[in-house]
């Protein structure tokens, strides 16, 4: 970390003091006490199950510099007493974002955030020592901690930011403050708090709110909302069509070694190899370019950040068993990143099978939306397996002869009934259904 001391944090936060401040400084911070180290400031978040500030004692213990808090312990170290602990926590990230004069990108969107930002950052890397969002540290209480790995060795950021409800977007823009914003798709996502596509636009559209009027947006030009839409700023758009700025043609997929094209740009054009299997993976390549453009990379050098991306966990990634291919998707779900992999599934050589769970916070839309992409589902692959309590329209928009299971445990116990040698094979649903273990179980399924 650059310089942060506890006098900096009183002054940012307006808190009050109880006990002894401090005169040294801060070397990390912290919101899980586990995770103190002597020198650190713990931040006491009251959740709904824990409550932090039960844990400042341990923080004190393991050599917790000061505290913030809001209400005082008896544990001895100093506290910075403030109202709300997160609010605070926000702040300091906000004013330790501003001592970095370097180009931060804020990616957002529907589908594709984290495989956006890697790209980015795999392209950014080429030239700059770039930090990058990790692992879900993408909303109100995680961009903090993203911030605060900011270094004296870091030359641009890839933050990603990701919200479910308005204003969220806000306040994650006052502390990142991007150069440049990035939007991937606007999608069927969080209608539960959103309402609609128009809806999800509005609010992640208050990312515009804290950039500068200097401030570039990148935008997916193929999607209907934000072609059309004026961020009131420079907007370069990306995609397949020819109104696109940054724009893919010659798009090939290369098996499972992942896809190819030319990334168009005025009179440049920069042949990339994509190693990621995925139409998705064409806009992510897009995504980089377009922003490495804008920061003024070369031809080699976009190409090379695009070549050394590297899939994220189970987001598209695709396994070879020897016997089946298995598009492993199952990180996250809505409508139309379900489309979208259905779309790549059957890309892929073989009989093409799709494994679909529940796609949650999708409000009263969800039935409808659920048996609409069954529909879908059905029109594109040979086989449709649904599971999750929310699932049965998807196996009614499949049509006859689907099979839905109203648990897990029946999907797995029923799994190789439905798989055959030579299969290609989604496994796709939200978070929450734990299908990792649906890619597990077909891993070991010996055909």
């Amino acid at each position: 970390m650059r310089r942060l001391t506890p006098s900096v944090i009183l002054t940012v936060t307006g808190g009050s003091v109880a006990g002894t401040l401090p005169a040294g400084e801060i070397t990390a911070v912290t919101t899980d006490s586990r995770a103190v180290v002597p020198g650190c400031l713990f931040a006491a978040i009251p959740g709904a199950r824990v409550d932090g500030h039960d844990f400042i004692p341990m923080a004190a213990e393991k050599g917790a510099v000061c505290v913030l808090c809001n209400h005082v312990t008896d544990a001895p170290v100093a506290h910075i007493v403030v109202p709300d602990t997160q609010a605070a926590l926000q702040a300091i990230a906000a004013w330790y974002r501003r001592q970095f004069d370097i180009p931060f990108i804020g990616v957002t969107g529907s589908v594709g955030k984290t495989t956006a930002k890697e790209m980015i950052a795999a392209v950014l890397s080429a030239r700059f020592h770039t930090l990058r969002t990790e692992k879900n540290f993408n909303n109100e209480l995680g961009v903090p901690f993203t911030l605060f790995r900011l270094g004296e060795e870091h030359e641009a950021a890839v933050v990603e930011m990701g919200i479910s409800g308005f204003g969220e977007m806000t306040r994650l823009t006052e502390m990142v403050r991007p150069d440049i914003g990035v939007y991937t798709l606007i999608g069927d996502a969080h209608l539960e708090f959103l309402g609609d596509r128009p809806g999800v636009l509005r609010a992640k559209g208050e990312m515009v709110k804290g950039m500068k009027d200097t401030g570039v947006i990148i935008a997916n030009g193929d999607d209907e909302l934000l072609k059309t839409h004026d961020f009131g700023r420079c907007t370069v758009l990306f995609g397949l069509g020819e109104d696109c700025a940054v724009r893919a043609v010659d798009v090939k997929p290369e098996g499972t070694g992942g896809m190819s094209c030319t990334i168009l740009s005025g009179e440049r054009r920069i042949p990339v190899r994509i190693p990621a299997f995925g139409d998705h993976m064409v806009y992510a390549a897009l995504m980089g370019a377009a922003v490495g453009l804008e920061l003024g990379l070369t031809d080699g050098e976009i190409a090379a950040g695009v070549a050394a991306y590297e899939t994220v966990g189970s987001r598209g990634r695709l396994v070879d068993t020897g016997s089946i291919l298995i598009l492993d998707d199952c990180y996250n779900a809505n409508p139309t990143s379900v489309k979208s992999a259905l779309e790549s599934l059957v890309r892929l050589p073989g009989r093409h099978v799709a494994i679909l769970g529940d796609m949650r916070e999708l409000g009263e839309k969800s039935p409808e939306l659920h048996r609409m992409t069954g529909a879908y589902a059905a029109s594109l692959c040979d086989e449709v397996v649904a599971c999750g309590p929310e699932s049965e329209p998807i196996a009614a928009g499949a049509g006859k002869g689907t099979k839905w299971y109203p648990t897990l445990e029946e999907l797995l116990k029923a799994l190789p009934e439905h798989i055959r040698p030579g299969d290609a094979v989604l496994v796709k649903a939200s978070r929450a259904m734990g299908f990792e273990a649906v890619v597990e179980r077909l891993e070991k399924i010996d055909k």
